[in-house]
């Protein structure tokens, strides 16, 4: 897939995905070189007029924390009412110092800060829809009645929350752009690898800084 250099146009909506302290190094659920993106990520920001951030926002009896699982490792995946649910450790609890938008971010013009994950029977990874791919976020809603076509998403991780806000977004009716410079992946068993497949399939386009 070749990648060309992002053009910003009336339409667009810059969305970050869950820039936030445990998805950075030191946190509960680090993401290598998650850290090294927030300046990048000010910078696009920058020459974005609109932009929304996530926020997971979990509570600690969460549905997929593999310590609300006796015997159960992290990172592992165990069945659920909604299918396959890949176990975590902790990370993101409401209110904690982990869940808090990392201090490097910069991006004051953000025009919704929205907050995912709270539901604690189902996970949730995109900005759209949580983990049973029924229950909305009501991200879907504000961007069409804000008049928004395009999307275009950077943050963490790039091969959970990116991958399936962009693959939802693609689904709801809006074009999807990943920049991939200004995202890092877990890549859990390929899952970086599955990620950009499933981008080439579904007509996520890449686009460059």
């Amino acid at each position: 897939m070749s990648i060309q250099r992002l053009q910003s146009a009336p339409g667009d909506v810059l969305v970050v995905i869950d820039p936030q302290v445990d998805f950075c190094p030191g946190g509960a659920l680090a993401v290598a070189g998650g850290d090294e993106i927030m300046p990048l990520i000010n910078q696009i920001a920058a020459r974005f007029e609109h932009a929304v951030i996530t926020q997971d926002w979990h509570p600690r009896d969460q549905i997929s924390f593999a310590s609300n699982h006796p015997g159960a490792a992290p990172f592992s995946v165990i069945e659920v009412a909604y299918g396959p649910q890949t176990l975590w450790p902790d990370h993101c609890v409401q209110g904690s110092p982990g869940a808090q938008l990392h201090p490097a971010l910069d991006t004051p013009h953000a025009e919704l800060i929205l907050r995912k994950g709270y539901n604690r029977a189902v996970d949730s990874y995109s900005a759209f829809f949580e983990n049973d791919k029924t229950t909305a976020t009501g991200l879907s809603g504000y961007l069409r009645q804000r008049g928004f076509k395009r999307c275009v998403f950077v943050g963490l991780a790039l091969d959970f929350c990116v991958r399936y806000s962009a693959e939802d977004a693609i689904a709801e009716g809006f074009e999807a752009v990943v920049i991939p410079q200004a995202s890092r992946a877990i890549d859990l068993d390929g899952s970086a690898a599955a990620a950009m497949a499933s981008f080439a399939a579904l007509g996520v386009a890449l686009a460059a800084p």
